[in-house]
């Protein structure tokens, strides 16, 4: 897995201060992206155990942060490499959330085993594909309407989706 970039704080990609981890590859190709030059399953540098390494104690050393995030690409393109990063993240940094963006929605990443090994991982998931002819600015931490933002635990727990400030997450507190 290679990735394409890093911020160690960052506002844009989730809520609160986050670090935000861009990783490389992407094949749904949605018109109108932020972040194209990510695509490339080669683009940026490789994703070694001394940069995970280096990115997860600077997380455990900012207690300003409140989480981590997943961009890309799409980090379900890499389901394994982003799962064994998260195991490690989960471990060392349990106060901590995580959020990822796909462009897969979360009903397809329940049905495939390794893409939902890491969306069971994420506390949020940004799912669905940028479409141009959506497109919203004024939507929190996403780029059209059609995009969701998935609490896992409680659509697990539901069985179905459940989005952020939908009415059955206040039945779930």
């Amino acid at each position: 897995m290679n990735v394409c970039g890093y911020l160690p704080e960052s506002i844009n990609e989730g809520a609160g201060l986050r670090a935000v981890l861009f990783v490389s590859g992407c094949r749904h190709a949605c018109e109108g992206c932020f972040n194209a030059a990510s695509w490339d399953f080669e683009a940026g540098e490789p994703f070694t155990e001394a940069m995970s390494m280096r990115i997860l104690q600077e997380v455990l050393d900012n207690p300003l942060l409140d989480g981590l995030t997943l961009c890309g690409g799409d980090p379900f393109f890499s389901p394994e490499e982003c799962s064994a990063f998260l195991h490690s993240f989960r471990k060392l940094c349990p106060g901590k959330n995580v959020w990822a963006y796909t462009g897969f929605t979360f009903e397809a990443l329940m049905r495939q085993p390794k893409r939902r090994e890491l969306a069971l991982l994420c506390d949020v998931i940004v799912d669905g594909k940028f479409q141009m002819e959506l497109r919203d600015v004024s939507l929190p931490f996403r780029g059209s309407s059609n995009q969701r933002l998935i609490d896992v635990a409680a659509s697990v727990e539901h069985g179905d989706v459940v989005e952020l400030g939908s009415p059955i997450i206040f039945l779930l507190i």
